[in-house]
């Protein structure tokens, strides 16, 4: 049988070598015995050749043994050629020719090269991401856009859903958290002013802050925590399963089908969340104030009344759809740049809400020149 696998011949200090049947593990002693006897016979010769095409079967095992016998050969300082291969075992053999190859030199570099070097690919992260945002918006555009030519196309059902999820399902939660806001921030506000004698001033404070830059900043925050980092997970999900693929297949455009209605819930429930947030926060500064303050709740309302005006409750609404549509752009981005493993799903969940919330301050930082630049 073994002249079968491996047939040797000699001419001129030349090896010839020529394999032929199944290589495979179930073969595994006699293919080792084979090899060592090549390997013994190639140190008188000058030269091997290895002709591969009489394999019929060839699996990790074998492709192993012969990768083994051509390393064997080049330690000798013998040259091995392969011939005949058939390619659809190319790849199997690439892939054995790159087990327990020695690692390169790690090339070692000042620590201010080093820094450089991070920063550099920092700053390339930074700016890709920007791209693939910006991208998104301009995708989303031309969606928005077909499906107002062609509004039979838009997934209302689909949309609906989502907007149970992103924004009545939410309510609890954001009604507590800003309850809590508006009482902490009432309550470190009067502990400080009375020092003062300016008890009432807590009042403008809690309603400006809430109004502008709080309310809307924390719904936001926790929409990114909550619904954002679920849309990347699903989308991440969907990606990894080929679905996205799937779609694109029958001719479906995944963003028509899958993004668009998640971007439309967020911009239609966030504005309501903030309202909802905005108000209670401020039922919790009131209920602060009238039990830790002394201020009862006529005072309080005729105090918040004069201190706020419109335009403060403008800003904060005006803000809470670009935020939403921020948390939807890059949830998406994320969720669709997912690869194809459980670790890259965790790393671009918690990518999703980080991105968020950095991008959102930054958006509210330039709110609030806009707004100061204009007089509102």
């Amino acid at each position: 049988m073994s002249d079968r696998l491996l047939d040797l011949s000699v001419s001129d200090g030349r090896l010839a070598l020529a394999a032929a049947g199944s290589w495979t593990a179930d073969r595994a002693g006699e293919l080792e015995r084979l090899i060592d006897g090549a390997v013994r016979r190639a140190r008188d010769a000058s030269s091997v050749e290895i002709r591969m095409g009489g394999v019929e079967r060839l699996d990790t095992f074998g492709a192993w043994l012969l990768e083994r016998l051509m390393r064997a050969l080049a330690a000798g300082g013998r040259t091995a050629a392969v011939l005949d291969l058939p390619e659809r075992y190319r790849g199997l053999m690439e892939v054995a020719r790159q087990v327990n190859r020695t690692p390169p030199p790690v090339r070692r570099i000042s620590l201010l090269g080093d820094a450089l070097e991070r920063l550099g690919r920092v700053v390339a992260g930074l700016v890709r991401d920007l791209l693939l945002i910006v991208q998104m918006f301009g995708e989303l555009t031309v969606v928005g856009l077909r499906t107002a030519v062609r509004p039979w196309t838009f997934r209302f059902t689909s949309t609906v859903h989502h907007l149970d999820r992103v924004g009545w399902r939410a309510v609890p939660v954001i009604l507590l958290m800003t309850f809590l806001i508006g009482c902490i921030i009432a309550q470190q506000g009067l502990f400080h002013f009375r020092r003062f004698g300016v008890d009432a001033y807590v009042i403008d404070m809690v309603g400006i802050l809430v109004l502008r830059e709080i309310g809307v900043l924390m719904v936001a925050i926790m929409v990114a925590g909550r619904s954002g980092s679920a849309y990347t997970a699903e989308l991440g999900s969907m990606k990894m399963r080929e679905e996205t693929d799937a779609l694109r297949t029958m001719g479906v455009d995944p963003l028509e089908v899958l993004v668009l209605p998640r971007v439309v819930a967020l911009v239609i429930a966030v504005p309501a969340l903030t309202f909802i947030g905005s108000m209670a926060a401020l039922y919790g500064a009131g209920l602060v104030c009238w039990l830790y303050g002394g201020m009862s709740p006529d005072v309080f309302l005729t105090r918040l009344h004069d201190a706020i005006s419109i335009e403060d409750f403008a800003v904060g609404m005006i803000k809470a759809p670009f935020m939403a549509l921020l948390i939807g752009a890059v949830a998406c981005v994320e969720g669709l740049e997912v690869k194809g493993s459980t670790e890259s799903l965790g790393l671009n969940t918690t990518a999703s809400v980080v991105k968020s919330i950095f991008l959102m301050i930054g958006l509210d930082g330039l709110f609030a020149i806009f707004f100061a630049t204009i007089g509102m």
